[in-house]
């Protein structure tokens, strides 16, 4: 929902100014402010069960591992990823980071589409992005975009394991969808246990 009543573009300062007194979180988005959907128990068990995984593997290394309250700048645009890894130290701001090496977000219906195109096509343009992955909560799968001579992409489901080559870390598509409730994540325990 945008919230700028007035329609006349609103400054970088004049934004992270008002993040820090507002109740909610908001993204500015071409000098437009937008309030943040509320998440539910599915897109935060993604959320924290990816951002567990990358932090514990990450362990010892430079990389830092943020989840939801950080912003990250896309050129003019401050978005909130669902998880972020920073490897090079970014002295810019406490609130925000700039150089990202891999995006995380968790899809939902309300966001799917934007997530897909014009916030994959902004983050894509962040010069330290090697990766952005889309994990889907209502069923079990995950895209991952990597930047090599140019973007590609590769699709993992549960029972796989993806190797985030930029991070140098291997996760197992399962463990990012530990106690998520969809039709696929029942699916595939059942056909385990049998």
């Amino acid at each position: 929902m945008n919230i700028n009543f007035s329609n006349k573009p609103i400054s970088e300062q004049d934004y992270l100014h008002g993040e820090l007194l507002a109740d909610t979180k908001h993204e500015l988005i071409d000098g437009q402010v937008y309030a943040m959907p509320e998440a539910n128990e599915n897109h935060n068990l993604l959320s924290g069960n990816v951002c567990v995984e990358l932090k514990n593997r990450l362990k010892g290394s430079p990389c830092r591992t943020f989840m939801v309250d950080m912003k990250v700048k896309a050129g003019h645009n401050f978005y909130y990823p669902d998880v972020m890894v920073v490897c090079q130290q970014d002295n810019e701001s406490q609130y925000y980071k700039n150089a990202p090496v891999i995006i995380v977000e968790v899809l939902s219906k309300s966001t799917r589409r934007f997530d897909q195109t014009d916030k994959r096509l902004r983050y894509q343009q962040i010069p330290s992005l090697e990766e952005y992955v889309l994990i889907e909560q209502d069923k079990g799968e995950i895209v991952v975009f990597i930047r090599q001579n140019h973007w590609q992409s590769a699709y993992y489901y549960l029972g796989d394991v993806i190797t985030f080559a930029s991070l140098g870390v291997t996760v197992r598509v399962e463990d990012i969808y530990y106690q998520v409730d969809n039709e696929d994540v029942l699916e595939f325990l059942q056909g385990k246990s049998a």
